[in-house]
């Protein structure tokens, strides 16, 4: 693969990516409502000459290579947007409530410059690539639905690769920071408490069962789970986003309803705090004559990273983009004597492709203040530079390829 200047042959394909991530961007859907993103992502597709498949129930599936015999490497991009109004000011703004605030057009975008790379190259594929391209990131349910439709199978995957933009952040765009063996995001469970009580007269509550006043007990005695049932080294997070009750000021209601989400990077303490927040909803509310109901929602497992796969796309992305463009999140958590950088707080349900087949995340610098990029990821005037294209395009297909060519002869 000597001959091949990927990030040159990367850069001359920025403007069919800029488009591509333009009209994505101007057009989005959310969940798996994505019928004008997957028709779009089809056509650009098929007239690079690939035959994608629909997969599970808004995923792509494509493959490039197979003309040798060797092992199956997947590189993955989410499609979905926000709900989310947009407020960037970019020309190509979207105007339909929903936004990309997260840069998952820009992945997209960039797969698609990764799948013509791989395409014009096809010959020198040593085993095949699997495109992904994936719906409902951002509800936990996208990659879970593509791998019970069989994303890792036909050809079987033997190990996977995502990468996420960062906008907000003080490196050059085009760094790549790779994260270490090891989980590098928690699991993420959406919660839902539904508490039951007896409506009445505001002026008389002897005569009914308060759930407001319940729902205070209960969110008090929540809190009590990460300061006294949790250890000094368990990470968690459990936080009530949303409690809706009543609708006149004189009413005590029947109902009141919670939700929140819970954030672990541990299954064991994921599934304790699961079970101890049901037992005291339901214990809190039958101390007030209440009933009290907990459902769980959509979710992911934690992010594992796989470490020999971490330390190989390193040196592949060091070879492509420069050594001074690449580090690994531990190099980043030593520099910056934080021992918490190596780890995100934000769930991705890449997770769950990680607990099938080996697995690598990396995140890519797409701008920060001083190209306009100020506003983090879910903001609505997040913005994302385009300039970032190029080199995760070139890491796509350079990162898979390397692999593919280290690997061969071992199928």
């Amino acid at each position: 693969m000597t001959d091949i200047n990927f990030l040159q042959e990367a850069a001359a394909n920025r403007q069919m990516m800029e488009e591509a991530r333009h009209y994505l961007h101007a057009h989005p859907g959310t969940g798996f409502d994505l019928e004008d993103t997957v028709k779009f992502v089809k056509k650009q597709l098929t007239d690079m000459g690939y035959e994608p498949k629909e997969c599970g129930r808004a995923g792509l599936v494509a493959v490039a290579g197979g003309r040798h015999p060797g092992k199956v490497f997947m590189i993955r991009a989410d499609m979905d947007a926000l709900p989310v109004k947009e407020e960037s000011g970019v020309e190509f703004a979207s105007d339909n409530g929903k936004m990309h605030a997260c840069g998952h057009d820009m992945h997209t975008a960039m797969l698609l410059g990764a799948a013509k790379l791989l395409k014009e190259h096809e010959d020198q594929i040593q085993g095949t690539v699997k495109l992904m391209f994936q719906p409902a990131e951002e509800i936990f349910q996208g990659s879970d639905d593509m791998i019970k439709a069989g994303l890792l199978e036909n050809p079987h995957v033997d190990a996977a690769l995502m990468i996420h933009v960062m906008a907000g952040v003080p490196f050059p765009i085009g760094t790549a920071v790779v994260c270490d063996g090891g989980i590098s995001a928690p699991a993420a469970d959406t919660f839902e408490i539904k508490i039951q009580g007896k409506g009445c007269h505001g002026s008389m509550p002897n005569n009914g069962i308060d759930p407001i006043t319940v729902a205070a007990h209960i969110i008090t005695a929540l809190q009590e789970l990460h300061a006294r049932e949790l250890a000094m080294i368990d990470e968690a997070v459990l936080t009530i986003g949303s409690i809706h009750a009543g609708v006149a000021p004189n009413v005590i209601p029947d109902t009141a309803v919670m939700s929140g989400t819970i954030r672990t990077y541990d299954e064991e303490i994921r599934e304790f705090l699961k079970k101890r927040m049901e037992e005291i909803s339901v214990s809190v509310a039958a101390a007030f004559r209440a009933s009290a109901q907990v459902t769980y929602g959509s979710g992911c497992p934690t992010l594992k990273n796989d470490g020999e796969l971490s330390a190989a796309v390193t040196g592949y992305i060091k070879e492509l983009n420069g050594p001074g463009k690449c580090f690994t999140t531990g190099q980043l958590q030593s520099a910056s004597g934080d021992s918490k950088a190596s780890k995100s707080t934000g769930s991705e349900d890449f997770a769950y492709v990680s607990h099938q087949v080996p697995s690598i995340m990396l995140a890519l610098a797409a701008g920060g203040p001083a190209e306009g990029c100020a506003y983090p990821q879910h903001h609505p005037k997040a913005r994302f530079s385009d300039e970032a294209l190029t080199t995760g395009s070139a890491i796509y297909a350079y990162t898979a390829m390397r692999w593919l060519e280290e690997h061969k002869g071992n199928e």
